[in-house]
């Protein structure tokens, strides 16, 4: 039995964002490990957490809210990309494709929120 999360094509998407960024983060020197590392790995996993933990039990408006909390910790995630580009951490190619993706699931959690506002 899936949760009702669970069938969100954002929330999926945002999992799958993690393990992308999980997987960059690798590749960081150890002096970033408790540094930009932690920083990045804690805010895209609170992009799919809040949209798993708005969507139980709680009222449309309560959802909107953990939704923008979503939208907000990609933003967080986008600008550790910007700083990791500038330490010279990752490509310009990698970070185009990373930031690519985390629009996408901006766009896509902003949509979902309005279709909640809207309902």
């Amino acid at each position: 039995m899936a949760l009702s999360f669970e069938d969100l094509k954002v929330w999926r998407r945002a999992v799958e964002y993690t393990y992308t960024i999980h997987e960059l983060t690798r590749e960081f020197p150890n002096e970033e490990k408790f540094i930009l590392t932690s920083q990045i790995k804690r805010a895209v996993d609170s992009i799919a957490l809040n949209i798993a933990e708005g969507s139980i039990g709680q009222t449309k408006p309560e959802f909107s809210r953990f939704l923008s909390y979503s939208i907000r910790s990609t933003a967080e995630v986008i600008t550790c990309l910007y700083i990791a580009k500038r330490r010279g951490l990752i490509q310009e190619t990698i970070f185009q494709v990373l930031y690519e993706e985390a629009t996408i699931i901006i766009k896509m959690t902003q949509a979902l929120r309005n279709s909640i506002k809207n309902q």
